[in-house]
């Protein structure tokens, strides 16, 4: 099952004795970061020593100068997707690939034959018929409404988590905006940096669909809804940090993630809608052209991004539940909370990918390599070039245009074995031949290129090469065990005393 918002899947977390309550008081300023970060790594080997043992979720009851309106502790909910199983029981899957299945089952052109074809393609209808989101009128994250000069956002827990920040941040603050001209709705995920008690600063990217909003609006010099939403349904926060197409609702996409519709609730001051079920909901506007110093922050490139000025939001009403609580996420040096989540779209949006490039078996993305630094690709190779024909196609497919380094190899390489991956890439490459080397756009916090926003990128063919290639040496065959006698001593195993 899926889940409508965050507290019942805490609960469902705690009965499986993967949520840790911390009620000892806690300070928002460095050691709640400290804390998360050694528990977000506890199934690693931890570098700190006498670390925690286990990865669970955790949930700080008592955060230094967090407290509703009337007093109340505003508890603070971190490393909630912290490992595979977590996300994969956050989002009712049995596992990453099973909704990358289901992506891929719709994708399938054919025409229904005979009576089970004909309720096999209903059966697709339907699934995409019952998730478009639901309108309601009341909503729990709207009990408590603060307008005006009583909003302020120093009563929520926002993070100092690394020594060098330039301020407290918001890390998981799900943003909407819509266009100004088509009225298309965009979902997004950016830090946001708290500058005064009702404004903070909107850390959209250079290739966000929300930094295009905000240029149509300042174009026409109208000022900018904007809605950002905390504590949300675990779909819908997975939702808003899926690299999505801008004419694809994230709305629409939780929605078929988790089975159900999503309730959304008219905002209060602005003309936008949220999750009825989030915990706390923060509306503004953004007007043209004011804009504040953002950062330092260090960010899950695990270095410090430079201070650049930002939109600056003026927040005209802070919603809430009753006794709301917060989600938040530390990022950095991984493994962090970041890695579930990159694997996740990895594996949901295989499918896709592979319409744009047909060629492709299998792809990873590496969370060291922040899941768009690396990709390691798999083909069944054919003709000539073919791996340098899927690295230009890689380049040219939506956000996949920031991956620095692409990696190919032939299908009989598992790509999520990177011990084998290193094997052939060290082994089977003429770097005189086999290295492309190309410019293009990387990512806006891609720190290593020598100007913003576009570098060097490269590609390693690592396939068995081709006589076509200008290979004439004959590509020699692997080792692998006589089949026959593998089988004998499987048998015979235990005779050998192991």
């Amino acid at each position: 099952m899926a889940y409508d918002d965050l507290r019942s899947f805490l609960k469902a977390l705690e009965r499986r004795g993967q949520l840790k309550r911390v009620r000892a008081e806690v300070d928002p300023h460095l050691e709640v970061g400290e804390i998360t970060d050694r528990v977000q790594k506890a199934s690693r080997e931890d570098q700190h020593g006498g670390g925690p043992a286990k990865n669970v979720a955790l949930l700080f009851e008592n955060v230094r100068g967090a407290r509703t309106p009337d007093g109340k502790p505003i508890p603070l909910a971190m490393n909630v997707f912290g490992t595979e199983e977590r996300l994969c029981l956050a989002l009712g899957l049995k596992n990453l690939d099973e909704i990358g299945d289901r992506i891929g089952d719709l994708l399938k052109p054919e025409l229904p034959h005979g009576v089970s074809g004909l309720r096999d393609a209903l059966g697709k209808a339907a699934q995409l018929k019952s998730v478009p989101p639901k309108h309601v009128k009341k909503a729990p994250v709207q009990e408590v409404v603060l307008t005006g000069e009583d909003v302020d956002l120093d009563l929520l827990p926002a993070l100092h988590t690394w020594p060098d920040d330039g301020g407290s941040f918001f890390n998981l603050g799900l943003t909407h905006t819509k266009h100004p001209e088509t009225g298309g709705r965009n979902l997004g995920l950016y830090r946001l940096q708290r500058q005064d008690k009702r404004t903070i600063s909107m850390h959209w990217q250079i290739h966000k669909d929300s930094t295009n909003h905000y240029a149509v609006a300042q174009r026409l010099g109208e000022r900018l809804p904007v809605a950002v939403a905390f504590g949300c349904p675990p779909a819908v926060t997975y939702a808003a940090t899926a690299p999505l197409p801008s004419d694809i609702d994230e709305y629409l996409f939780a929605g078929f993630v988790q089975g159900k519709r999503v309730e959304l609730v008219d905002c209060k001051t602005v003309p936008l809608q949220v999750p009825a079920n989030a915990e706390v909901v923060l509306e503004g506007w953004l007007e043209p052209g004011v804009t504040l110093p953002e950062g330092p922050f260090g960010d899950h490139t695990g270095f410090y991004t430079p201070v650049e000025p930002f939109p600056a939001l003026t927040v005209t009403a802070m919603t809430m539940r009753e006794d709301p609580m917060l989600q938040s996420i530390v990022v950095g040096r991984p493994p962090t909370e970041d890695g579930p989540l990159g694997r996740a779209t990895e594996r949901f949006f295989l499918p896709l990918l592979k319409i744009i490039i047909p060629d492709l078996v299998d792809y990873a993305l590496p969370e060291a390599g922040g899941f768009h630094n690396c990709a390691i690709v798999s083909i069944d190779k054919r003709y000539p070039k073919h791996a340098q024909k899927v690295m230009h196609a890689i380049w040219g497919a939506h956000l996949m245009s920031l991956t620095k380094l692409i990696i190919v190899v032939d299908s009989d390489c598992d790509v999520h074995d990177y011990a084998e991956v290193a094997w052939r890439a060290f082994g089977n490459v003429d770097y005189s031949r086999d290295l492309t080397v190309v410019e293009g756009v990387v990512d806006h916090l891609d720190h290593a290129s020598y100007q913003q926003f576009y570098g060097g990128k490269a590609g390693v063919d690592a396939t068995r090469k081709l006589p076509e290639e200008g290979y004439h040496r004959g590509w020699p065959e692997m080792i692998a065990s006589d089949p026959m006698t593998a089988a004998k001593v499987d048998r015979r195993w235990k005779e050998y005393g192991f």
